[in-house]
């Protein structure tokens, strides 16, 4: 099959690559449709990901297929099946996993991410990890579950209440499905801000209220119940205390740049007795993804700024960090 593997830093190649043999548990898929995800360009840098990455492996963790062979073992799932996967894969024994947390599973491992995944014609997945979609929805929107249900957990923890005021900062692929999730949970009102004026308008499409030009309108000081960041930049994270109101919460949910430091206040987080919480991948979230995306509850389709195949996944990868980029995907027509 044919396959992008990561070898190191700056360092992704398409080659052909022989299939392992399919466990008694797994499913074989035919990929369909890929994300590239900011985790993937931080991998390709260098820099961390979610979990550990030792290449040479397959990247892609936002991936949806069809399947085309079934694991001795595997009853639920037949060939011909569409389906989503959700790539985390977690030990059910460390005392995170046991404490319902299993996002900070000790022996965390990921499919695309130190397990091979979806930038390739076929994968094996866990059966466990596979979600059943109708054939009315398109395996582009499928793939994005994942980031969806990452947003899923954040806005959980934001525990947004009906007529809050929220703000977005930064107006990519997350900020906007943020967005939605927003107006969905019951903002009355919900800014966004993003320097992109293709994201700003994007952002109005999907239900903000009010969109500015961080580079040329400031946000109002300490105005929003909530303010969830999704820029990832040290400016972003500064800014999202500053416009906090007493008593509210900030959600850090970008994946800064591990080596990223920021100046904080501690007297201004106690005086205004701020919540601040960070949101980390998908606990038990991965099935409300999909229910939203089956009846149509958040867009994503909108989303999907560039498509390109798997031999031009170095292409691909340059794209994604662009500013008239929001989501890319590659796709296995």
């Amino acid at each position: 099959m044919k396959a992008a593997v990561f070898y190191g830093t700056e360092d992704i190649r398409v080659e052909e690559k022989e299939m392992e043999p399919l466990g008694e548990n797994e499913l074989l898929l035919k990929v369909k449709a890929c994300g590239i995800c900011g985790t993937d360009i931080h991998i390709l840098k260098g820099e961390k990901g979610s979990a550990s990455v030792t290449p040479p492996v397959i990247l892609g963790h936002e991936f949806s297929g069809e399947v085309v062979k079934v694991g001795s073992k595997v009853t639920q799932f037949s060939v011909g099946d569409r389906v989503s996967v959700d790539p985390n894969i977690y030990c059910g024994e460390c005392s995170f996993c046991k404490s319902g947390k299993p996002q900070l599973c000790e022996q965390l491992t990921a499919l695309g991410i130190n397990i091979d995944g979806g930038f390739a014609e076929y994968c094996k997945v866990p059966a466990a990890n596979a979600m059943k979609f109708p054939s009315h929805i398109p395996f582009e929107a499928a793939a994005l579950a994942e980031p969806l249900s990452c947003c899923i957990h954040g806005i959980d923890l934001a525990e947004i209440s009906t007529g809050q005021k929220v703000a977005i900062i930064g107006g990519g692929a997350i900020g906007l499905i943020m967005t939605q999730l927003a107006v969905f949970n019951g903002a009355s009102y919900v800014l966004l801000s993003e320097p992109i004026k293709k994201r700003r308008d994007l952002a109005l499409q999907l239900g903000a209220d009010k969109v500015i030009d961080p580079t040329k309108e400031m946000i109002g000081t300490a105005e929003f119940d909530t303010v969830i960041e999704c820029a990832g930049n040290k400016n972003a994270i500064e800014t999202a205390l500053k416009i906090v109101k007493r008593g509210g919460t900030v959600l850090f949910f970008s994946v800064p740049s591990p080596n990223e430091q920021i100046m904080i206040n501690p007297y201004e987080i106690y005086q205004k007795e701020l919540t601040i919480k960070g949101s980390f991948i998908n606990p038990s979230t991965f099935g409300r993804a999909m229910d939203l995306i089956i009846h149509n509850k958040i867009k994503l389709e909108p989303l999907i700024s560039h498509t390109f195949g798997v031999d031009d996944i170095k292409a691909a990868f340059e794209t994604q960090p662009d500013p008239n980029a929001v989501k890319v995907l590659i796709r296995f027509d």
